[in-house]
């Protein structure tokens, strides 16, 4: 069935939802899109994977939309879990232009600021809900989020809730919501946590698998340099950043000291034109920057992997991986913020000679080689400090341990025992047997 849908109006859909496709400038549906729409309006329980940038919220939204139709009665009748605030954002953004002509009242619930405007929304009413699990389930403790109406429930990027360990408060909330309901899960990936979060509430799925699980986008180029170090790693950042062509560029770093590093580096160099994002900025400051970048009004984001899945950003240009992530799986994610919606996309990681070990495993995770460029006559490769030195050789001992348990560690050195020196002068005493 879904082979034969070319263009939104192939769906059985109203035409309130082709309008607002028509606004948002939707050329023809994405493959996730046309399986998984008509089997969710077939009312089947439904699995859906498929790597990220494919189109995976409008697979839900359009049908979960056509379903609710318009404005009814006092209490919600669908809800939508997602594991960030930030993602939680996009998609309410995603349904309120998708729900543009349908009427549909919308909320958004997360936490980092207080509930009560949340709380003053769903008493005026509303239809669907999208939220973070834990505040859901605080509005619904309170008693001002009443769920006994609820017949559809989608779980958004569940592998990323499997991993920031919310299983215990989805297994809580499906308790709490009606058992008599169509239940929707989407994913990047399907790893084992998630297979055992799906059997225990979905019946009988329709499941869904449009690509390889952890395979990047064909729309992405990606390759990397060898960066002896961080000094050099700035430098290659620093030349490439000179080219107009990195238009719209997101940096990814592993930890939130790197990412502030930058930020302040490439601030002295490009004022007005880049921010940061991390878990240790306020949920405002978060969400202005991202705003900001995605408004293309700053050209540049830093980012931990709080920004690596799910959120949508049109046109970027590029992804540099500053560092390559210890989540193997995650460097799919990075990469997928460009590339999208059909659109080329250029991904440039950095790898120091730990790093190398990295992208080799990555490589075997994502079935593809991955390039090198060499590093361009311009920038000279750094020399390397002892301290820097020094944590990139226990990089490497700690990967190699745990690829080889055999393997010792070149810091091991059998312990000998110590030999006894008799001076000159003295002999060893006789024994008086």
């Amino acid at each position: 069935m879904g082979n034969k849908i070319e263009q939104f109006e192939d769906f059985k859909l109203n035409r309130q939802l082709f309008n607002a496709v028509d606004d948002l400038g939707y050329s023809k549906p994405t493959a996730i899109q046309r399986q998984a729409i008509p089997a969710i309006l077939a009312g089947h329980d439904t699995i859906g994977i498929a790597q990220t940038g494919t189109g995976k919220t409008a697979a839900y939204l359009l049908p979960l939309l056509y379903k609710i139709k318009y404005a009814q009665g006092e209490f919600p009748r669908a809800l939508i879990l997602a594991p960030s605030k930030e993602l939680t954002i996009q998609i309410f953004e995603n349904l309120e232009q998708l729900s543009t002509y349908c009427g549909t009242r919308n909320i958004c619930l997360y936490g980092g600021i207080g509930p009560k405007t949340q709380i003053e929304q769903l008493e005026r009413g509303c239809d669907i809900v999208v939220s973070t699990p834990g505040r859901f389930l605080e509005l619904y403790r309170k008693g001002s989020l009443v769920v006994k109406k609820l017949n559809l429930f989608v779980l958004d990027e569940a592998d990323k809730m499997m991993d920031m360990g919310f299983a215990p408060q989805i297994r809580d909330i499906l308790e709490k919501i009606p058992r008599k309901r169509q239940n929707l899960l989407f994913s990047a990936t399907f790893p084992e946590k998630v297979q055992a979060i799906a059997d225990e509430f979905l019946e009988f799925p329709h499941k869904i698998e449009v690509t390889p699980q952890s395979t990047k986008a064909e729309t992405i180029e990606h390759y990397f340099y060898k960066t002896p170090n961080l000094k050099t790693k700035i430098n290659l950042l620093s030349y490439l950043l000179e080219d107009p062509g990195f238009s719209k560029v997101m940096i990814f770093t592993r930890t939130k000291e790197n990412a502030n590093n930058i930020f302040k580096f490439l601030n002295r160099k490009l004022p007005d034109e880049v921010r940061v994002i991390h878990a240790n900025k306020s949920q405002n400051s978060r969400i202005n920057a991202f705003n900001d970048f995605r408004a293309g009004e700053v050209r540049i984001l830093v980012s931990t992997d709080v920004s690596a899945r799910g959120l949508d950003i049109y046109q970027v240009s590029h992804v540099i991986n500053f560092d390559i992530p210890r989540v193997y799986e995650e460097y799919v994610h990075r990469i997928g913020r460009t590339g999208r919606a059909e659109q080329r996309g250029m991904a440039i990681s950095f790898a120091n000679e730990a790093e190398e070990i990295h992208i080799e495993e990555i490589e075997k995770v994502i079935s593809e080689k991955i390039s090198e460029r060499i590093l361009p006559a311009e920038v000279e490769p750094a020399s390397t400090d002892k301290e820097e030195a020094k944590q990139i050789a226990l990089e490497i001992d700690r990967i190699k341990r745990i690829k080889y348990p055999e393997y010792k560690g070149a810091f091991h050195e059998k312990k000998k025992k110590p030999k006894v020196r008799i001076s000159p002068g003295k002999k060893k005493k006789k024994s008086g047997r």
